[in-house]
């Protein structure tokens, strides 16, 4: 039964909860009895609009889309939850009157980080849309004990911590082991022939463990639709030995428990040992069976026909995690049910859709066939069975080009026999896409052109986006008002009404209403960091962010080498304090735990902040800030209060980006080179209202042919050669020439991502920043038009562009 919705009625609901589920009064209550009380009465209110859905759902069947993700990355749900269920302002007020301090519930929440950046961020905006659009849906993915790792800094050099989000329990998941799936590994397979001569093959595990469904509700904007977010935790089908524990040996007692939940304990385990890359494995198998289990014998009804099945489900695999699924549909299918292999294929290509989320060849999920066929023998002997048939159809349609089958075969042959997870989704998937318009062309034209020749309109695109719910509703409450103040209700929902406050650029008092959002945004912000980090933020700096994993080819170091050379301008006399524009630079940045070059550039940048920050020759008019453990709760403050955005990827290299969205629909402009998403952003935004610099990706293309030497950008550019020379000469590190001379050194030799060589291009463009950023009504109007050009970029649109050209399912009511 749903609480009232009245303040009053929330009021009741909530110390009901307080009292009979936490077991406490409210004047006896501590933080987390109140979080949890409060938690347990918005998903009380949720939870008849959950039922309803499901009733709907099974009464009448539909097409479901199952979103197949490792990551999904939500943030806090308290929030989020709230908003969707039109309860915000009410619960706030609720919580007033009861004496507690609603942003300090908010707090409380711990956020779980079950994704690594923008891959698991975009899963949990598509599953928000999705609830929003009334499509029916599941988002299946992992419950990982331990999320991403929580980021420290020791002496500027990142340290990874466990991140145990579940250490106090979470009130926003529903636990059903009575739905445990059996997921089997190892072992052989066994072929026999039926009394018609029919072939049957069994599969012989060898161990097995269970998977149990944590449920999540997702609940749509305001439309009394909550789907479901399915998450997959391990266990051990025998997890205690009596006999052993009373042997004495108590760790052998438990050792098949331990060694199950091993597979769900850690988000995307190190895998540079031979055993962590089988644990990776095992972790996508384990959860794509499980899902694939789970809607064959829950979603559908007993009698429904298998060979109808696309009708009822599309499975969606984001990137090459889940692709495994492919065979494993294909078991169920041929080695279960009978099926013919022909018949059993057929289905299977109707029931895939494959994204596609890099440009990067060694970000292509490559699984060597010896680790594949001792881990899951049946599958391999599928793929190897789908592969022959496939190269069969390339063979009858390119006679005599051997080379041609060799290249789309799924197994690689060299350095090592492996197969080759994003040519097994291609052939399998129904539809193929990129996640911009730059994106799905160099898939078609550099990474998988083979296949789009083989497939003539197989390849589609559809441009990634945001949730406004989250980030802008939610994370910029004052902007939100404003917007609603000026163009009305219901633009939450259809973002290209945002359109609507175009002409409001050339108006002198909504110039100023939205520099004062701004204006408290920086504020909001420089107090999270004060009480957060102990950063303090200078008032009135230009505010330049740059927050996003780290990897060589979104190239922070090209940022640094900027600062860095800001800095070189003022020691040599070239300039003065007074010639730098006021400006505080914020990186937020993981780096995986195996990455070295990350991990180097990490410890640099918090080393030039040490220096450049207690230099008084700049009159603190430098500044760098590099909060730790970057995630959700922290970009719904700091992107807000930025005004520059950073987006300077080498051209070609950025599959899309979501972090470029959310920053220009929050106002800031952006300093980017044309790739990925910033493409479309330009071209929307105008390009008077963006920062464009480097070069072209054809460009990258035709130095890369032409042979491209970095040093030779050292010798003849000043600037750089200083920024360079700073850093070698110990300036950062105590006089330690040694410290960052991998940094350097592959700067010089190798730059594999062209830094050196948009370093004078990309200081143009931050000059141009600077001279635009010194008349604040001309950079005021940009920033408005950047909200107002930027409504194609919520994940609405996205969504609806999946169910058009890809998914073929409908919204219900």
């Amino acid at each position: 039964m749903s609480p009232e919705v009245s303040v009053e009625g929330f009021i009741r609901e909530f110390l009901h909860e307080l009292n009979s589920n936490q077991g406490v009064s409210l004047e006896r209550s501590s933080v987390n009895d109140q979080y949890f009380a409060l938690a347990q009465t918005v998903r009380n209110y949720l939870m008849a609009r959950w039922l309803e859905t499901e009733r709907k759902n099974r009464e009448n069947p539909a097409k479901t889309v199952g979103y197949l993700s490792a990551e999904y990355l939500l943030g806090r749900q308290l929030g989020t939850d709230l908003l969707a269920s039109g309860l915000i302002d009410i619960a706030e007020e609720a919580l007033t009157q009861c004496g507690i301090d609603f942003s300090l519930m908010r707090a409380q929440e711990v956020e779980p980080g079950l994704g690594n950046g923008g891959l698991g961020r975009l899963a949990a905006c598509f599953i928000d849309s999705l609830a929003t659009l009334g499509v029916p849906s599941i988002g299946y993915g992992i419950r990982y004990e331990y999320g991403i790792f929580r980021q420290t800094f020791v002496d500027g050099r990142q340290v990874e911590q466990p991140d145990n989000w579940l250490r106090m329990g979470s009130p926003w998941e529903f636990p059903h082991p009575e739905h445990a799936v059996q997921v089997d590994f190892g072992g052989h397979t066994e072929t026999t022939t039926d009394e018609d001569g029919t072939e049957r093959t069994t599969w012989v595990p060898s161990w097995n463990v269970m998977g149990v469904p944590y449920n999540y509700m997702v609940p749509g904007y305001l439309n009394g639709r909550v789907n479901t977010l399915r998450l997959w935790s391990a266990t051990a089908t025998n997890a205690f030995d009596l006999q052993i524990f009373n042997s004495g040996d108590y760790a052998d007692a438990v050792r098949s428990q331990t060694f199950a939940e091993n597979i769900s304990k850690v988000l995307y385990p190190e895998d540079s040992t031979p055993q962590g890359k089988e644990l990776r494995l095992q972790q996508q198998y384990f959860f794509v069976a499980c899902s694939i289990r789970d809607f064959l014998s829950n979603q559908l009804e007993d009698d429904f026909d298998l060979h109808r099945l696309d009708e009822r489900i599309i499975f969606q695999l984001n990137d090459t995690h889940p692709v495994i699924a492919v065979p494993e549909l294909m078991r169920i299918l041929i080695d279960e049910k009978g099926f013919l292999f022909e018949e059993a294929w057929e289905v299977t290509q109707r029931c895939f859709a494959y994204t596609c989320h890099t440009l990067l060849p060694e970000a292509l999920e490559v699984w060597p066939v010896e680790l594949l066929g001792r881990l899951l023998p049946r599958h391999l002997e599928l793929i190897y069975a789908i592969n022959d048939q496939f190269l069969d159809e390339v063979r009858a349609a390119f006679p005599g080009d051997e080379g041609r089958a060799r290249r789309m075969s799924i197994i690689a042959e060299h350095p090592q026999r492996a197969v080759r997870m994003a040519f097994l989704a291609t052939i399998a998937g129904s539809k193929v896409n990129g996640v911009a318009a730059l994106h799905s062309q160099l898939l078609r034209d550099k990474v998988l052109p083979d296949f789009d020749e083989f497939y003539p309109g197989k390849f589609t695109n559809v441009t990634n986006g945001v949730t406004p719910r989250r980030f802008i509703r939610l994370a910029n409450r004052s902007l939100s008002n404003l917007i609603s103040e000026t163009i009305g209700e219901g633009w939450v929902n259809d973002l290209e009404r945002l359109r609507e406050l175009e002409p409001y650029a050339d108006d002198a008092a909504f110039r100023e209403a939205f520099g004062e959002v701004k204006a408290h945004n920086k504020r909001r912000l420089a107090g999270v960091l004060a009480e957060r980090d102990g950063i303090v933020l200078p008032d009135g700096n230009l505010l330049d962010v740059m927050v996003k994993r780290l990897h060589e080819y979104k190239r922070q170091s090209l940022k640094l080498l900027h600062i860095v050379s800001l800095y070189d301008d003022v020691l040599s006399g070239r300039a003065t304090a007074a010639d730098i524009t006021p400006r505080t630079v914020v990186f937020g940045a993981k780096a995986a735990p195996g990455y070295a070059m990350a991990k180097e550039t990490i410890h640099l940048i918090n080393k030039v902040a040490e220096t450049i920050n207690a230099d008084e020759r700049l009159e603190g008019r430098l500044k760098i800030a590099f909060p730790a453990n970057y995630n959700v709760t922290l970009a719904e403050k700091l992107i807000p209060a930025a005004d520059l955005s950073e987006q300077i990827s080498l051209a070609g290299m950025e599959a899309s980006g979501t972090g470029n969205m959310k920053f220009a629909l929050n106002g800031a402009l952006t300093i980017g080179t044309d790739d990925g998403a910033n493409v479309e952003i330009r071209e929307l935004v105008g390009d008077d209202n963006f920062f464009l610099f480097g070069m072209t990706e054809p460009e990258v293309a035709d130095l890369e042919a032409t042979g491209y030497d970095p040093s030779a950008y050292y010798q003849r550019d000043e600037r750089l050669r200083g920024a360079i020379d700073l850093i070698s000469a110990g300036t950062f590190s105590g006089g330690d020439r040694q410290m960052f001379s991998s940094f350097v050194g592959s700067l010089l030799t190798q730059d594999r991502f062209m830094v050196l060589a948009d370093f004078d291009s990309y200081l143009a463009a931050q000059k141009k920043v600077e001279a635009y950023y010194g008349d604040q009504d001309a950079w005021t109007r940009s920033a408005i038009l950047n909200v107002a050009r930027s409504g194609f970029f919520s994940s609405d649109r996205s969504i609806r562009d999946y169910l058009r050209e890809i998914w073929h399912a409908e919204p219900q009511a």
